[in-house]
């Protein structure tokens, strides 16, 4: 119901944050070079979706927890 409310664009960013903050989250302790590009991809994702929802609500960006 709140998801008809807002643009699918709006909706998909919401969506690829609570992904990539989850994502960030499982990486733990001394990293390899590979972990370590996955957590920089994975911050990319989540800075580029929170830049979407920033836009659409000040509000609403997802934050690692």
């Amino acid at each position: 119901m709140i998801g008809s409310c807002l643009p699918l664009h709006v909706l998909q960013a919401e969506v690829d944050a609570d992904s990539a903050a989850r994502e960030v989250l499982r990486f733990r302790g001394p990293l390899c070079a590979e972990d370590r590009a996955d957590r920089e991809h994975a911050l990319s994702v989540l800075a580029r979706a929170n830049k979407i929802l920033a836009k659409h609500h000040p509000l609403l960006p997802v934050l690692p927890r």
